[in-house]
């Protein structure tokens, strides 16, 4: 019994663990600064609409990043206003109409830039992070 009763407290200790890390909010900042990596590398897999990246977004983060129509619809019109994106109007399955957008090759161009510049913030942060836990 007692055995029972200590997995059942572990087993409830890890999920409460795993919804706490479902739940960790990402700051403005960081959510900003990774808008227009992830919004390109989204579109490099296909043409898309809005309330699909946002799927996405959240698919890939785990849940951990939850946009709405007010945080990426200004990333997709300064994209698309450098010319990294363009947009044309499109019809659902439902008839309704909607705006897909898709990667232009300067918005690719931009995706490698983008590419780098995040694997050299990786690589940064791997580095102290790896000393600080040998300290």
């Amino acid at each position: 019994m007692k055995a029972a009763s200590f997995y059942a407290r572990l087993l409830t200790y890890i999920e409460l663990q795993r919804i706490r890390l479902r739940r960790m909010e990402m700051t403005k900042d960081l959510v900003a600064a990774s808008a227009t990596p992830l919004v390109l590398a989204i579109l490099a897999e296909g043409d898309s609409y809005g309330y699909a990246i946002i799927k996405r977004v959240a698919e890939l983060s785990g849940g951990h990043l939850q946009w709405t129509d007010g945080m990426l619809y200004p990333v997709l019109h300064r994209l698309e206003r450098q010319g990294h994106v363009a947009a044309k109007w499109g019809a659902a399955e439902t008839g309704r109409k909607r705006r897909y957008y898709r990667i232009t090759k300067d918005g690719r161009t931009q995706l490698a830039v983008q590419r780098q510049q995040w694997q050299v913030v990786d690589n940064a942060l791997r580095g102290i992070w790896m000393k600080a836990s040998m300290a």
